[in-house]
């Protein structure tokens, strides 16, 4: 099967761009994007994936405003036409790769629509490669590059038009690739019904935008508090012709909610690296749970990659003073809208945490642990 990306010198293997090299069912291609007024009123997630040996792709738009949080998601049928991202109302059209997206969604008669423009205010950054394995079965391995920035345009929730402007609204994206579940889950087998009891999942991704410089902490930790993956860099406008720093090993003390495990903030300290010594102070101001309909798990209707058939569109709200939606909080991936301080510099961002199951560090000794 020849398609038209197959006209661009693209290729990474004598296969058809229609093709992946891997056959693994879980192959992913993914947009993040984040967008709030550095206030924590309003906070904007959506995102965009393609899973094409599963020939789904789907997006979301998620917005939190006060207590409530509005989800609209969509799937369809992948095309051949790769290089058009768009999964009905929602689309993203690159402007300038590695700089200027736009993203559109058109879908007013839901009750959410948007027409912003991303502008990153600092390169992109490349992540390290990020693999887990569950028993000898490869769950993850990705590649991915993030970026912060501003954002300009328009958002419509139920009526009310919001205007985005570049010097108030900031955010991050992210670019993904690789393996990931995604879809219906797997069969269960010998590494699931053999998982250790005390399993656990310690995740802290912090990508911040300051007037002059841009930060991205990223950290995973073995229940046992092993860090297995580290990365910390300072990035500065490409006019300067300064290299990323490196911010050497993030020594992390997150503060959370007594009772839960959702964070009210972090100081993370930076140091391992000849004359470095920096700390930088994450304050929370608001959040939203990702397994709350944005298709990252926990959802009993939909999840990124599932077959919902051909033009599937559907809105979700969740109410997050309900017990059981802040129970699903605890235990999944919470995206925070951060302050954050290192000396009299102040910046924006996301604050990203998960800590499900066992963290020493943490005082967690098991799934039922929360904060004191």
């Amino acid at each position: 099967m020849i398609i038209p990306l197959d006209e661009y010198p693209v290729h990474q293997a004598p296969l058809s761009m229609a093709h992946m090299v891997s056959g693994d069912r879980n192959v992913y291609d993914r947009n993040y994007f984040n967008a709030h007024d550095r206030t924590g009123e309003i906070f904007v997630i959506t995102g965009l994936g393609v899973y094409p040996n599963q020939g789904v792709t789907d997006a979301y738009l998620a917005v939190r405003r006060g207590d409530r949080q509005v989800t609209l998601r969509m799937s369809d049928a992948l095309t051949d036409d790769r290089l058009r991202q768009q999964v009905g109302p929602y689309r993203v059209e690159v402007l300038e790769p590695l700089n200027e997206i736009r993203l559109v969604c058109d879908a007013n008669e839901h009750g959410i629509s948007m027409d912003m423009t991303w502008r990153g205010s600092f390169p992109v950054v490349e992540e390290p490669p990020h693999v887990v394995r569950k028993g000898n079965t490869l769950l993850l391995d990705a590649q991915r590059f993030a970026q912060v920035g501003t954002w300009e345009g328009e958002i419509l929730i139920d009526g009310e038009t919001i205007e985005v402007s570049a010097d108030r609204w900031v955010g991050s994206r992210d670019r993904s690739w690789g393996i990931r579940p995604v879809g219906q889950p797997d069969p269960t087998g010998r590494w699931e019904a053999e998982r250790d009891p005390n399993f656990g999942f310690w995740w802290l991704y912090v990508p911040v935008r300051f007037d002059d410089y841009g930060i991205i902490v990223i950290c995973q930790d073995q229940p046992d508090g092993t860090r297995v993956m580290n990365a910390a860099e300072r990035v500065w406008p490409s006019a300067t012709g300064r290299k990323a720093e490196q911010l050497g090993w993030p020594e992390v003390d997150i503060r959370y909610v007594s009772g839960t495990r959702i964070p009210t903030g972090a100081t993370i300290h930076f140091s391992g690296r000849k004359g470095l010594d920096l700390t930088m102070d994450v304050e929370s101001l608001g959040y939203m749970a990702l397994a709350l309909g944005t298709g990252y798990g926990q959802d009993p209707v939909w999840n990124h990659g599932t077959w919902k058939g051909r033009g599937w569109l559907d809105r979700v709200e969740h109410d997050l003073t309900e017990p059981a939606n802040r129970a699903i909080a605890n235990y999944g991936v919470v995206d925070h809208v951060a302050r954050t301080r290192i000396g009299d510099d102040i910046g924006y961002g996301l604050f990203e945490h998960a800590s499900i199951g066992r963290h020493d560090p943490s005082g967690f000794a098991d799934f039922m642990s929360m904060a004191p």
